[in-house]
């Protein structure tokens, strides 16, 4: 199976054991592409739905992936540890809201669904503890919005319940499930919601990269051997 690793942000990408020193190979519509192990591409797509949805098409149509691994940080909406690793097994979009035309919340039009379902956690989950690596499933909550304490925050948490917070990976998964690709993320607890100190723990998380850093590629290739 043909995976590819799709990071937002450079940091998140020169996790990876040597990838810094790497060069690109391609660069399309300003992204450049790696290939970090034989038949393992990875890319930093950029911030945001926008730029997670351009990144993941380029993956599918242009270099033929078959399924996506969506990996970095996220903010947690729980007590769970900063570097803890949590594996998708639903996401949702909690900042699309058409309620006003008698939708549900978090209807994505087109798709017509308000939940979308990463492939197959439970077996992404074996993989991961037959390395050893321990993590937990729960539901990723994607939106432009970097998540911090306050109302809007806990209305997120109370209306989708998911576990981690981010601003990419179910724009990813909505456009595998447009493109018949299959489509995982792993993220890394970066920081808490509801912390007083969220801020400071947002630029200091040493932690979470070095436990995304060591799992993610050997995910990726572990994931490439299935049939």
């Amino acid at each position: 199976m043909k995976v590819a690793l799709q990071f937002a942000m450079p940091f998140e990408f020169h996790a990876l054991p040597g990838a810094k020193a790497l060069p690109h190979f391609e660069t399309v519509a300003g992204v450049p592409f790696f290939e970090v192990a034989p038949g393992i591409l990875a890319c930093a797509g950029g911030v945001g739905k926008v730029n997670a949805a351009i990144t993941a098409e380029i993956l599918c149509h242009r270099f033929g992936a078959e399924l996506i691994l969506n990996a970095g940080v996220a903010g947690c909406c729980t007590d769970l540890a900063t570097g803890s690793l949590v594996l998708a097994d639903s996401l949702v979009q909690h900042d699309v809201d058409t309620t006003a035309v008698g939708d549900p919340i978090g209807l994505v039009s087109t798709v017509n669904v308000t939940e979308f379902s990463a492939w197959e956690p439970d077996t992404c989950l074996g993989l991961l503890k037959s390395q050893g690596v321990k993590a937990v499933k729960g539901r990723v909550a994607t939106g432009d919005w970097f998540a911090v304490k306050g109302d809007r925050a806990r209305w997120i948490v109370d209306t989708f319940h998911p576990l981690v917070v981010e601003m990419e990976a179910c724009a990813v998964a909505q456009t595998c499930l447009r493109n018949g690709v299959k489509f995982a993320a792993l993220k890394s607890v970066s920081d808490h919601l509801f912390a007083d100190n969220q801020a400071e723990e947002y630029f200091d998380f040493a932690q979470a990269m070095e436990n995304l850093g060591k799992v993610v590629l050997p995910l990726a290739q572990a994931l490439s051997e299935l049939k």
